[in-house]
């Protein structure tokens, strides 16, 4: 079986984290403006795509690419637990449909590497509800756009590397430690 070109889809990727910039509520943000910081410099503004998205399209499109996959941003849906932001959720459909509209097959990751702060100080993934919030997060997105896109999931596996270098942070190991506490003591029960 061959694959031509009309049938291959070409295409670019972003993630939020690095791109959209100003994301103020999530995990890497705040993990990057700590010190110490795990990151050499600071995402900031990045290069604006939260803002200039409709303009990367139009560039997407005059490079003859056919796909884009990009993340939609917890941390901005979701800035405070339970708090959703219809505005994000407005941005993030406006940008499926504009990819729609350019022809572009998209792809969405639902998670690329960053987190709301919120969560990661509630415990991150190793938290016993953490399956239970995203997946809340997943179905507010579903629910909204999930007619119109395919989706994946980045970088699942970067907090267990960045706990087995020793570089998780501070806030998530101390939950990590005080969690093993209980799991001991129960045991000695």
């Amino acid at each position: 079986m061959s694959i031509t070109d009309s049938e291959f889809l070409w295409g670019v990727a972003t993630a939020g984290h690095q791109v959209e910039g100003d994301n103020v509520d999530s995990d890497v943000w705040f993990l990057e403006n700590t010190t110490p910081s795990l990151f050499r410099e600071r995402s900031g503004p990045a290069c604006r795509n939260y803002q200039r998205w409709e303009e990367d399209l139009d560039i997407v499109v005059g490079l003859g690419l056919s796909a884009y996959r990009f993340s939609v941003e917890w941390s901005r849906i979701e800035p405070a637990r339970g708090e959703v932001s219809s505005d994000a959720l407005d941005h993030y459909e406006r940008l499926v449909d504009g990819c729609l509209a350019r022809g572009l097959a998209l792809l969405v990751t639902f998670n690329h590497f960053v987190a709301p702060r919120w969560f990661l100080a509630a415990g991150s993934w190793l938290a016993d509800d953490a399956a239970d919030l995203y997946a809340d997060q997943c179905a507010r997105v579903m629910d909204r756009f999930g007619d119109r896109l395919a989706v994946t999931f980045n970088e699942p596996n970067l907090e267990q590397f960045l706990h087995s270098t020793g570089r998780l942070s501070r806030l998530a190991r101390r939950r990590e430690d005080r969690d093993a506490r209980r799991r001991h003591a129960a045991r000695r029960l």
